[in-house]
């Protein structure tokens, strides 16, 4: 433990971008876990709430490697903003999800609730090829009451303010 706060101290950036890495990681994991191993399907929303993840997870190891290898100022600036504004994004995707789960608000058409009008033959073919079986307003999954999407907002969040921090600490390096 004291090996990490001498690198907090000494690096942040390093820090930043380790702790982004890590629990990007944990939490694709996490999903893939759920999707493959206790076979909850992910609905269209959660599989768009992953690319924050799989563009903040590769970049937050390059800015690891360049906050260690004396990266620019400029460089790790501007790669944490990138990830504090995916992670921003999807914070407010996760949380419209999560209240499309709560029924607070209606989800995309494709994924949340009936079709409302067949219309021609071609048109209820061309509904039904776009139709998912995995509905997004309905939480497939919940811990203490909060849905995947709901923890994923936390965590997306969380993301977002250490990036941030990171690209505060980028800019105080020598």
């Amino acid at each position: 433990m004291n090996d990490f706060l001498t690198i907090v101290r000494n690096n942040p950036p390093f820090a930043a971008a380790a702790v982004i890495a890590a629990v990007g990681i944990a939490t694709i994991a996490t999903v893939y876990y759920f999707q493959y191993v206790m076979l909850l399907a992910p609905c269209p929303l959660c599989l768009e709430q992953r690319i924050a993840f799989y563009f903040s997870i590769p970049l937050a190891v390059l800015l690891l490697l360049g906050a260690n290898h004396g990266a620019s100022r400029k460089v790790l600036l501007l790669g944490f903003l990138a990830i504090a504004l995916a992670m921003l994004w999807n914070t407010g995707l996760s949380a419209y999800h999560a209240g499309v789960e709560w029924k607070w608000w209606q989800g995309p058409t494709d994924c949340s609730g009936p079709i409302n009008t067949l219309g021609s033959t071609r048109d209820l073919m061309n509904q039904l090829q776009r139709i998912s079986l995995v509905r997004c307003d309905e939480a497939a999954w919940r811990l203490f009451g909060i849905s995947m999407a709901g923890y994923d907002a936390f965590v997306s969040f969380g993301l977002a303010v250490v990036a941030a921090w990171g690209a505060r600490s980028s800019m105080a390096r020598e």
